[in-house]
């Protein structure tokens, strides 16, 4: 059982699906909530993205630190695990949507672009140097403030995604040779399955004969999508789990193994130091 706290999408009057709260305000909201501590690492069940207009500082995202500053947009996934620091150094704006705004506002081929969305392991959170948030922010706020409620959602809804697809253009390190539609809407339902079978298999063989596809096809899809094997990206994806896991609860080494697929301790021992060089012991006592 994950223990890290689920924070769900609260927001002021009026807003039900977007916003885009000021860092003191969204600050001075939490102060009355004492059930909730921004500063320690909370599960959050909406999309966010946290806009740097001022200083600099550190935001945590799935227990790894990014360093932001002016011009920098940290992207925060449905799911992801996240923490501000203490005694925040920078100003800026959370802007906070969630999945049904997404749905039923983006466009279908908007979303398969947007790593942010439902890919988000194959690109790095941390945008720097945008030249797009100032206009963005304007924009966006501008639109969310107005009086003139005439397809306002709509309208709301077509700047975030113009946003986040400019930000993708901006970071994405596939050539526009190389992409290929087809082959990204495959490693996301693989993506997908790992997510769901994760416990019961991490054989890349299994994964392929769940798509209808070969072990071979399915290594070149994500490799082109990540620079790394089909299995490097499954076993990544357990390790991420296991350290959630070990790091949101109070659960034995036993139970954690068992949790995520491991019938044996030691086994779960020898395939977490493979991959982080510490045992999953020592990794607890890090914390």
């Amino acid at each position: 059982m994950n223990h890290f706290p689920n924070i769900a999408f609260k927001s002021s009057e009026g807003a039900t699906d977007i916003e885009c709260i000021p860092l003191a305000e969204l600050f001075s909201r939490i102060k009355k909530d004492p059930s909730h501590n921004p500063h320690q690492p909370h599960r959050i069940s909406f999309f966010a993205l946290l806009i740097v207009t001022e200083g600099k500082g550190e935001h945590q995202i799935d227990l790894k630190t990014y360093n932001i500053q002016k011009g920098s947009v940290l992207k925060i996934a449905k799911g992801q695990v996240h923490a501000f620091q203490d005694n925040l150094q920078y100003d800026g704006y959370l802007v906070i949507f969630t999945e049904d705004f997404i749905l039923k506002y983006f466009s279908k081929s908007s979303i398969e672009f947007i790593s942010h969305l439902y890919n988000y392991h194959i690109s790095n959170p941390l945008v720097e140097n945008s030249s797009l948030t100032d206009f963005f922010l304007e924009q966006l706020t501008q639109e969310i403030q107005s009086k003139y409620t005439y397809a306002q959602k709509e309208i709301v809804a077509k700047i975030l995604e113009l946003f986040l697809l400019k930000l993708e253009r901006e970071t994405h390190k596939i050539s526009d040779k190389t992409f290929n539609k087809k082959h990204q809407s495959l490693f996301m339902n693989f993506k997908t399955l790992v997510e769901k079978h994760y416990t019961k298999t991490r054989n890349v063989k299994d994964y392929a004969q769940l798509l209808n596809i070969s072990t071979k096809h399915l290594n070149s899809i994500v490799r082109a999508s990540t620079l790394n094997t089909a299995k490097h990206f499954i076993d990544n994806y357990v390790i991420l789990e296991i350290k959630r896991v070990i790091f949101s609860s109070s659960l034995s080494l036993k139970e954690v193994a068992y949790q995520n697929g491991f019938d044996e301790v030691t086994n779960f021992s020898k395939f977490f130091k493979k991959h982080t060089g510490l045992s999953p012991k020592e990794f607890k006592s890090s914390l």
